[in-house]
């Protein structure tokens, strides 16, 4: 057993949290040691990270004691829950506060709370601009994380705003469809405005650095991206890297809720959201500090050079 702080990263075989895990093994200076918690710790995806070197235990995010167990003895904690997992924002949010109770009898002493905006601050429930989708939520992804923000309260944590997921150009489903005049059309309703996005293995990268810097960033909300950019914008990257034409297609928000695929109304609401709120979504995931915590982070031209290929082409 390492004699290394550890830091137990609960989604460890996930995008985020199997980003943060690498980063840790990856890195030659060997200051922390990696413990990757899982409900499943014989799935392949486990195994490929035990066999770099991260410790796996078995930790259910439904179980409080499970995760109270798996995270004994750790410095730092890492906490994502994954919505599009059950689609239940009340079991995100009593995922979050067992996730809470655990670190606090456990004695973390560093937790890095993975969160996003709970929009109801600006758009209420009584705002009709926007659809309440299952009776109390306006983006029930975003909300759900965001009004777990206040179980996190009293314990030594970072509340960490992640960013769009340039990854759901291969995953889900939300590259460049080809149109019927034969041009590959890239959906983002967004208009004009920008979006921050980012490679997801920078997510974990970024949360890395976080731990580095001690408490510097305890008791703060910090958000991270790679770039911000318009729909035009990453079309015209996704054309150079496909070497075909893309065009930037754009939709009204409640024709996008429409789509018809499981999710696609709280989409809808996240992307009205990013485009009335943008100056101060973009704001709140400052570029240049995701740069000084991963000296690495990429652009989304150098993550299509990379990853371009894999994107499928419908």
């Amino acid at each position: 057993m390492s004699s290394l702080p550890i830091i137990a990263v609960i989604g460890s075989t996930g995008a985020q949290g199997g980003g943060l895990v690498r980063a840790i093994l990856a890195d030659s200076a060997r200051k922390y040691s990696a413990r990757a918690i899982t409900r499943k710790p014989d799935s392949p995806a486990a195994r490929e990270l035990a066999a770099k070197g991260a410790e796996v235990l078995a930790g259910d995010l439904d179980d409080a004691a499970s995760v109270e167990r798996a995270i004994k003895g750790a410095h730092g904690l890492y906490a994502v829950t994954n919505f599009w997992e059950h689609f239940s924002a009340e079991r995100e949010i009593a995922q979050a506060g067992n996730i809470a109770r655990a670190a606090k009898n456990a004695g973390i002493k560093h937790v890095i709370w993975s969160t996003l905006e709970d929009t109801r601050l600006r758009v209420p429930l009584s705002d009709a601009r926007m659809p309440t989708l299952m009776q109390r939520y306006k983006v029930p992804h975003f909300d759900a994380k965001g009004e777990a923000n206040a179980l996190f309260k009293g314990l030594p944590a970072t509340l960490f705003n992640t960013s769009f997921y340039w990854d759901n150009l291969i995953h889900f489903g939300m590259g460049p469809k080809r149109g019927a005049d034969g041009v590959l059309n890239f959906l983002l309703p967004m208009g004009k405005r920008k979006l921050p996005g980012m490679a997801v293995a920078d997510i974990g990268a970024c949360a890395y650095g976080i731990f580095k810097r001690g408490s510097d960033f305890i008791g703060r909300s910090i958000g991270v991206a790679g770039e911000h950019l318009t729909g035009a914008e990453m079309a015209a990257a996704l054309s150079k890297a496909l070497g075909e034409p893309v065009r930037h297609a754009d939709m009204p928000h409640a024709a996008y809720a429409k789509l018809g695929f499981p999710g696609a109304d709280d989409l809808a609401n996240m992307f009205q959201y990013n485009h009335d709120f943008a100056d101060e979504f973009c704001a709140a995931r400052p570029i240049a500090l995701s740069r000084e915590l991963n000296p690495g982070l990429q652009t989304f031209e150098r993550w299509l050079a990379v990853n371009g290929s894999r994107i499928p082409r419908a």
